[in-house]
């Protein structure tokens, strides 16, 4: 069974970090490209971020460029966000995707919230 689980979100004020993490089993972690992807309240899916399978390629969105990192440990099959400078605009469900394109399989998402 694939599994992966979200955690790290929270509240944090303007300005602040988090790191979200997304630990994974019932599959090969390190054969698969894997994503971040966000849903705001009342908004469309947004893919934030995306790494290759041994981390030699990554892409951001726009909206997070030089802000957010994305990596991944292949030996502890987790995947990581690391989310810095946060805005108001950032606060969504973030989840991790078992893909480089699609919006499946995901995990049950973890909620960043940016608010002062």
């Amino acid at each position: 069974e694939v599994k992966l689980v979200e955690s790290g979100g929270g509240l944090v004020q303007p300005g602040g970090s988090l790191r979200l993490s997304c630990a994974t089993s019932g599959f090969k972690f390190s054969s698969y490209p894997m994503s971040w992807v966000r849903q705001a309240p009342g908004k469309e899916l947004e893919r934030v971020s995306q790494i290759g399978t041994h981390s030699l390629l990554t892409v951001y969105s726009d909206s997070v460029r030089g802000r957010f990192t994305i990596s991944r440990d292949n030996a502890k099959n987790t995947l990581y966000l690391q989310l810095n400078n946060l805005r108001a605009e950032d606060t969504a469900m973030y989840y991790c995707v078992r893909s480089w394109d699609e919006y499946y399989p995901r995990g049950q998402g973890t909620q960043v919230t940016v608010s002062s």
